[in-house]
């Protein structure tokens, strides 16, 4: 916990405060834990600092130790969103929502309930039914992933073998649903913590691999993998993050072939000791300025990179004030406080093998270019040591918290209902043509009635901890006026992009404006 003594003179005094001045009784949410309001450190209050409201959600269901990934989609087409996460033992839990309250359903519709561990898990429509599918890598190369078919939400069928996607020799980290080649259906990208990355294209629904030995067959171990269109050529690019001292990538695709122009694109990460690499990134426009930038989640000092807009991205780690985190895992942004600029989550831990304990950081964006962590040490939220997700999975226009806990002997994954009620929340969901899968690498973003940018979200391609969740935008707004919305879908024919004018945030209270690609 030594990253939170600074903290500790100017929030102790804060804490007491606010503890003399609180009622004896805590007020409590039904069937939920309290509602814990924790003052926030006055380094981070420059601007208006919120207080951390957050409600933990069912935490009889989801206190389960030993788990890793943590993923959103709606499974069934009820229009809510449910969560996925992977255990340690090898199960693969299920919680369906209805309304707000969460039933475990795995075990009953076909996942796992034991055997071989999945570090990482991602949802996507491989077969286009509507129905999302979900993918489980294997952490042990002697064991296989799996592809777990959507039944139209009754059930799921193990089809990994005659889609070609058992992935042998692979101790799995990231898996992205992407369309790398524009061709309007998902391939998959299979990073590999011990062996050769590989990327499978789709042809009717079997996937074979491509560019063998060669570009993003990557031999570096990696485990975090972001792909985004970074130079706005009309194709996905991909970012690795890799371990053991080896240098990061970026894979600037060009259909037919890829070209590592991390050092060209101004990614360096030379000089690493082999405890030191890359375990996760994060994308987002931090700055609202309609590029996307990313975040490198690190062993050893994390970095931010500003996306420059011309090919190349500027080190603004150290001026943005967030390299804090010396064993960070995962990590997320969004904006939890709808003030319009994204803040970013990011969980890891410390202390030795069977003790470790969170370590987490909340980094407030001040909205100038700067960030500061606002999460007192002893916060509940401080929960998390592997994944990290925003998500507003009841569709209230706030952003909620879901981490997990792989080390802890108590934890867990854990469900924070955001209540802090401050702004007007905006939700987005990007469809293909058939109007039936999600579109991830699609970009989404808002303009006031002036025509001017307000921010920029990517359709979610992987991160947190080795997870893609197939769920809506949020945005934050700091009012009510109304909006244009932008999507940029990338095609065959390069970049389209579709608008929608006058929408008012109100009349989408509660649930997600849908933007079909035409």
């Amino acid at each position: 916990m030594k990253h939170y003594l600074k903290y500790l003179p100017a929030v102790l005094p804060l804490i007491a405060a606010a503890c003399a001045a609180a009622p004896e009784t805590p007020q409590l949410a039904p069937g939920n834990a309290p509602v814990v309001d924790v003052p926030v450190a006055p380094e981070a209050a420059e601007t208006v600092s919120p207080a951390l409201s957050f409600v933990s959600v069912q935490p009889e269901l989801f206190g389960v130790a030993g788990s890793l990934s943590n993923v959103w989609a709606d499974f069934d087409r009820d229009g809510q969103l449910d969560l996925a996460v992977s255990l340690k033992g090898g199960a693969v839990r299920l919680y369906r929502q209805d309304d707000g309250v969460f039933t475990s359903v795995g075990e009953a519709l076909g996942l796992p309930v034991s055997g071989p561990e999945f570090r990482g898990l991602s949802w996507g429509d491989y077969d286009e039914d509507g129905y999302p599918d979900l993918l489980a890598g294997a952490t042990s190369p002697e064991e296989l992933s799996r592809v777990f078919r959507n039944d139209a939400g009754t059930g799921f069928v193990d089809v990994s073998a005659e889609l070609g996607l058992t992935i042998p020799g692979r101790s799995a980290r990231q898996t992205n649903w992407i369309d790398y080649d524009n061709d309007g259906d998902l391939d998959v990208y299979s990073a590999n913590r011990a062996g050769t990355n590989k990327l499978f294209e789709n042809t009717g629904g079997v996937f074979a691999e491509v560019f063998v030995g060669e570009g993003p067959s990557d031999e570096r171990p990696t485990v975090g993998a972001c792909w985004f269109d970074y130079n706005l050529d009309g194709r996905l690019d991909l970012f690795l993050a890799n371990q053991s001292g080896a240098e990061d990538a970026v894979w600037k695709n060009d259909i037919s072939g890829f070209t590592d122009v991390a050092s060209e694109a101004g990614i360096i990460t030379t000089g690493r000791t082999k405890q030191e690499g890359g375990v996760g990134c994060a994308v987002g426009d931090f700055d609202n300025d309609g590029r996307l930038d990313i975040y490198f989640i690190n062993y050893g000092a994390n970095k931010l990179y500003r996306n420059t807009g011309e090919g190349g991205f500027e080190d603004v780690t150290e001026a943005s004030g967030v390299a804090d985190p010396d064993h960070a895992v995962g990590g997320d942004w969004g904006d939890f406080n709808n003030d319009g600029f994204l803040d970013l989550f990011v969980v890891g831990y410390e202390g030795p093998f069977g003790e470790q304990v969170p370590v987490n950081y909340l980094y407030l964006n001040d909205g100038q270019g700067g960030f500061s962590n606002i999460l007192p040490l002893d916060h509940p939220i401080n929960a998390g040591d592997h994944g990290v997700i925003w998500v507003d999975y009841d569709l209230d226009g706030a952003l909620d918290l879901s981490l997990t806990d792989g080390y802890g002997p108590e934890g867990g994954h854990f469900v924070f209902r955001n209540e802090l009620g401050a702004g007007t929340g905006l939700n987005v969901m990007v469809l293909n043509s058939a109007g039936l899968r999600v579109v991830p690498g699609a970009e989404v973003r808002l303009y006031d009635a002036a025509g001017d940018i307000l921010a920029t979200r990517l359709v979610h391609t992987g991160g947190g901890y080795n997870a893609q969740s197939a769920v809506p935008v949020h945005f934050g707004l700091k009012d009510a006026e109304s909006v244009t919305v932008e999507v940029t879908f990338l095609t065959a024919q390069g970049r389209v992009t579709q608008k929608v004018t006058g929408v008012d945030p109100v009349e989408w209270a509660g649930k997600a404006l849908v933007v079909q690609q035409e």
